[in-house]
């Protein structure tokens, strides 16, 4: 590729690790780096991994600083996507008011723009995934937490103080798993977290009852119990395993079903845990969606597992690099 041509970086923040990459023809990459981001140790030195990082990735491609476009960055909210500053999200407790977006600018004297990474997931998955060819679609992202990007007539929905999308924070049950802070919460009950939880109580009751588990393993060894654990024993034929995922389905049906009545859309694309578990989360979600929603709307809306699996991120960020 000649050292003439525009590339843009993308920049993909989570609180486990932070991914750049290199692209001039989303979502193709040219490269990637990966490292931890490890939010204990405060911002400032992701920051300084991420800045080595673009740089690394244009030497390696034979690129000047001048050949760089634009660069996006994808993370977790809350956010203050005009002014570019990153406000205190949850899984990066340290990173409060970072602005991002002027440091970046100031150091490689290009545009960066910055976006929410369920907006962000929406758009990738709209442009380049199973969104594909949708005027109406939802994107969930179904990892640690439960967030929303929403198109509308092609474009994304924002919401007026960029907060659309949470649908997270609806409360489904008056008592329940905690998530958003709030008990019996869409997050608390369908989420990595809240199968974390549901998986704590369920593994007690087994015990109470003498019930054999897999996953009680996991519990006396201190180490507690993840939604990847509850996945691997639910694949062993684990009923305690099966039966928390089961309720985990039928919970995400029910938000499935607020979403088809509001949104009308013609997909709902979900990322993280339904791209992993497939039908074993997706079969009792459908059912519950079915029983609760308008039956012409649920008739001509798809629910589908996100198309670009594990580099969902790299490919979210370029779409926020590529200006959403």
């Amino acid at each position: 590729m000649a050292a003439s041509s525009k590339v843009l970086a993308g920049i993909d923040i989570g609180g486990t690790k932070t991914a750049v990459v290199l692209s001039a023809d989303p979502p193709a990459v040219l490269g990637r780096v990966e490292f931890p981001t490890r939010p204990s140790k405060g911002w400032q030195p992701a920051i300084e991994h991420i800045k080595k990082a673009v740089d690394d990735l244009l030497a390696e491609q034979k690129f000047e600083r001048s050949d760089l476009l634009r660069l996006g960055v994808s993370c977790g909210g809350p956010l203050d996507r005009i002014q570019g500053i990153i406000q205190s999200p949850p899984n990066l407790p340290t990173w409060d008011d970072v602005p991002i977006m002027s440091i970046l600018r100031d150091e490689f004297k290009v545009e960066c723009l910055i976006e929410n990474d369920a907006n962000a997931g929406a758009v990738a998955e709209h442009r380049f995934g199973a969104g594909k060819g949708c005027q109406n679609m939802v994107f969930l992202t179904m990892g640690t937490g439960l967030g929303a990007g929403i198109i509308t007539d092609g474009r994304l929905y924002r919401g007026t103080s960029d907060l659309a999308g949470e649908i997270g924070h609806v409360r489904l049950t008056r008592k329940g798993p905690i998530g958003h802070n709030k008990a019996g919460s869409a997050e608390g009950w369908a989420s990595g977290g809240g199968i974390a939880q549901l998986a704590a109580q369920s593994v007690a009751d087994a015990e109470r009852k003498r019930k054999k588990t897999i996953l009680a393993e996991n519990m006396r060894s201190g180490k507690g119990i993840t939604a990847r654990d509850v996945a691997a024993a639910a694949r062993k034929g684990d009923e305690v395993a099966l039966g928390i995922l089961s309720t985990t389905g039928e919970r995400l049906g029910e938000v499935l079903a607020i979403l088809v009545d509001i949104l009308n859309p013609e997909r709902i694309v979900i990322g993280g845990l339904a791209m992993r578990l497939g039908d074993l989360l997706l079969e009792p979600a459908r059912h519950v969606m079915k029983r609760e929603a308008l039956a012409p709307s649920v008739s001509v809306c798809q629910i589908v597992p996100a198309a670009l699996g594990e580099s969902i991120g790299d490919a979210a960020a370029l779409a926020v690099a590529m200006g959403i």
